[in-house]
């Protein structure tokens, strides 16, 4: 019998332009553990005058502390005409670390379509993470070569676990067949470099997951209002440091829902999106450069943040370069003004799990 190629072969066959023809791996093949090569960490000349960097963690990454997400434009359908130059020029401007995931876009991908297109050409420019939501082995490897494939990548640098919020997430991932073993595996045969966990909901289950695993990275949500509930700076955030992890900050500005500039979609709207959850009847309480410099004031490595236009993104970067760490004083007056509007701006912690 035919043995089925490793990830790492059909990396290799990827970079010579036939992945299409590879097809996918099929259930219960184990890949073989070849001893691959990565290349270099990825190095944006233009970081270091840009912005401040930081340390991603023990990683041995500097990483620009405004990082881009891959959310907002890159997760709109047929989107190209916006994402890409987006992209681009958050790479012109010095930005050095790219997020993205299996599942934004829909099935389509299309944050990874977008950043791919983009990494066809400067891949050796962003330190380039992508995650998967599947809790199996087999069907996070499904995962994993599709990305490989849209992100014109033969490696990823930062293979996460997409949204870990409930302790049965943490069991299923670490059971026999689960996610953590396709995890182990690929980097072992250096298709992916680090390994990260990701979550918004419960501090709890993370906590659970970087005591089993010695993770790279953890993403995690944090902004101005989230001593108020669920909080993940009370025990989440200390770990992390004490872990030495690469620590990255989400949901800063909460999907604009802390920002005084924005507006509440009409409450028919609301109940049909996933913030839903947690109705917001009024506008948020602060302005960006409040809301980054909160989180940024933080032991975090950088911030993510998704950008609709390139004028945010050149204004997120502006603010990144001005960076001064807030004082205590200054930190408790921003949490003790976002505590009206913690709800709608923590609307991540009240999504019905139940319905995935």
């Amino acid at each position: 019998m035919k043995q089925a190629p490793s990830i790492l072969d059909r990396r290799n066959f990827l970079m010579t332009g036939g992945a299409v023809a590879a097809g996918l791996l099929t259930q219960g093949t184990r890949p073989m553990r070849a001893a691959g090569v990565l290349p270099a960490l990825p190095a944006n000349a233009k970081t270091s005058g840009s912005m401040p960097t930081r340390n991603l963690g023990k990683i041995g990454y500097k990483v620009g502390i405004f990082s881009l997400g891959g959310q907002a434009a890159l997760e709109k359908a047929n989107n190209f005409d916006a994402a890409v130059p987006l992209i681009e020029r958050a790479l012109d401007l010095g930005v050095n670390y790219i997020d993205t995931s299996s599942i934004y876009g829909g099935p389509e991908r299309w944050s990874e379509q977008y950043v791919g297109r983009v990494m066809k050409t400067r891949r050796n420019q962003a330190f380039l993470a992508t995650k998967t939501k599947e809790r199996t082995r087999d069907g996070s490897l499904r995962m994993i070569e599709k990305s490989l494939q849209l992100l014109n990548t033969g490696h990823v640098d930062l293979w996460q676990l997409h949204d870990i919020g409930l302790p049965e997430d943490v069991d299923a991932i670490f059971a026999k067949g689960g996610a953590m073993e396709a995890l182990i595996e690929l980097q072992e045969q250096k298709v992916v470099r680090f390994l990260g966990v990701t979550g918004h909901y419960r501090p709890e289950a993370l906590i659970d997951a970087i005591n089993r695993h010695p993770f790279d990275a953890i993403l995690l949500a944090l902004n101005a209002a989230d001593t108020h509930i669920h909080s993940f700076t009370e025990k989440l955030l200390p770990l992390a440091v004490e872990k030495q992890m690469g620590i990255i900050g989400m949901k800063v500005p909460a999907r604009g829902r802390l920002l005084a500039s924005w507006t509440p979609p009409s409450l028919e709207a609301q109940q049909h999106s996933w913030e839903g959850s947690a109705i917001a009847t009024r506008a948020g309480v602060m302005n960006m450069r409040d809301a980054m410099h909160f989180t940024l004031s933080h032991p975090v490595s950088t911030v993510i943040i998704g950008c609709d236009t390139i004028a945010q993104l050149e204004e997120n970067v502006q603010i990144a370069r001005d960076f001064t760490p807030l004082s205590a004083t200054q930190m408790a007056s921003l949490n003790d003004l976002a505590e009206p509007v913690a709800k709608q701006s923590l609307f991540f912690r009240f999504t019905d799990r139940s319905k995935g």
